[in-house]
């Protein structure tokens, strides 16, 4: 297609009709392609969107609604902090949304306020989203119970909390990532492995410490008393204090490299090695954790992962609600293994 230039002339502004005529398929065709609808060729899909691209082609955001009935928004709700975990569960839901041809309306909420969370759902519901996505993580109490939301909702890592006809849900799978970090203490020979939890009201925090109380039942490994932190690497610090001065400490499971890092410089500071004395696993794989000293041991979250399979799912249900749900996957495990971790001392 020639576009008119020149003094005194605007270039035309490409429309699905031209599109699909560059493609070689039908005006419907190109609609399907840009609504995400099945029972499109990836050949198909691919020269729409190349001829798309080369046009310079937007499909109308307000033409598609009307058409389709949805916005072809999806809302989130999550809470304002700047959290590695949070922060990059969020950034993975960017990502994972930026080639669905849906818009993203972020809501944040803050920790301890009540209304937070049912605030931000009702104002997304007021914009009329698709669907809405809650990434929660600290358990508000009984201040969403009288919700009722009738749009599809993933709720990633936390229990659903509120009425919805369509849950589905993302990020399970702590269980297995606790597991391999205090099962990799358990197998270096340590007799058991102690640990330092995030705050209780965070559901991160709870499903670690079942897990680690699980592995080590599993082993038949004793249960030391927890040490509780505040996911800060000065709480780390302060319970590595508390630690160091029980000789009988070899390995420390922490819930997140903060508290990790602030963990191993108390220790350090109190004449206990790491390694040597005590062994150290975290929990995120935070970018600096691979050049602390020691470099420390930890398990990966899989953030874009979780994000990934969680979008999918939730965009089924939104584009084809009498169809069953997408069944969930486990998340990939992966124990990065530094120098933070040996075998305990003789003694």
């Amino acid at each position: 297609m020639t576009r008119q230039t020149g003094r005194g002339a605007t270039p035309s502004t490409p429309r699905s009709v031209d599109v699909a005529r560059l493609a070689g398929v039908s005006q419907k065709t190109v609609s399907r392609v840009f609504n995400s609808e099945p029972y499109v060729s990836e050949d198909v899909r691919r020269r729409v969107l190349q001829a798309a691209e080369d046009l310079g082609y937007r499909m109308n955001n307000a033409a598609r609604a009307l058409a389709s009935g949805r916005t072809r928004s999806i809302g989130v709700v999550t809470l304002g902090t700047a959290l590695y975990g949070p922060a990059s569960l969020l950034m993975g839901i960017e990502r994972a949304v930026r080639d669905t041809g849906y818009a993203l309306r972020v809501v944040n909420t803050m920790e301890g306020d009540p209304a937070g969370v049912a605030g931000a759902v009702d104002s997304l519901l007021e914009q009329g989203v698709d669907g809405i996505v809650v990434s929660e993580p600290i358990d508000e109490g009984t201040s969403v119970a009288e919700l009722s939301v009738d749009v599809p909702v993933l709720v990633i890592g936390a229990p659903t909390p509120f009425a919805t006809s369509r849950p589905v849900t993302s990020g399970g799978g702590a269980d297995l990532l606790t597991r391999a970090a205090t099962q990799h203490l358990l197998d270096l020979g340590h007799v058991t492995v102690h640990h330092l939890s995030g705050p209780p009201r965070w559901f991160a925090a709870r499903d670690r410490l079942i897990a680690w109380r699980a592995a080590l039942a599993a082993h038949g490994a004793p249960e030391p008393p927890v040490v509780v932190g505040d996911w800060s690497a000065a709480s780390g610090y302060a319970a590595g204090r508390e630690l160091a001065a029980d000789p009988s400490v070899t390995a420390v499971f922490a819930a997140n490299d903060d508290m990790a890092i602030g963990l191993i410089r108390a220790l350090t500071e109190a004449g206990r090695r790491v390694p040597d004395d005590v062994s150290v696993v975290g929990f995120d794989d935070i970018p600096v954790a691979a050049y602390v000293t020691p470099p420390l041991t930890t398990v990966r979250q899989p953030f874009d992962a979780v994000a990934q399979e969680g979008l999918k799912r939730l965009l089924h249900a939104i584009e084809n609600p009498d169809a069953d749900p997408l069944p969930p996957s486990d998340p990939p495990v992966d124990l990065v293994v530094r120098s933070s971790t040996a075998p305990p001392p003789h003694r």
